[in-house]
């Protein structure tokens, strides 16, 4: 099975760079779907990721990588 995973707690990160959940929330800058998947470890859709990337300042392949089971 080949899936994508996150390279680092991406919550975290966005916290540390000033964008906690209740910011993130108010300013909507991620709808709740996006970080419950975020919070779950589970990958969040194109557009959430595209703004997480923004935020962050950061490439995809910065923040997923994909692996492989064999």
């Amino acid at each position: 099975m080949e899936i994508f995973v996150y390279k680092f707690d991406v919550l975290e990160n966005l916290k540390e760079c000033g964008y906690n959940t209740t910011r993130l929330r108010k300013e909507k800058l991620l709808g709740e779907n996006a970080i419950q998947s975020l919070r779950r470890g589970e990958m969040v859709g194109i557009i959430a990721l595209e703004k997480i990337c923004k935020l962050l300042d950061m490439q995809p392949g910065n923040i997923i990588k994909y692996v492989s089971d064999d």
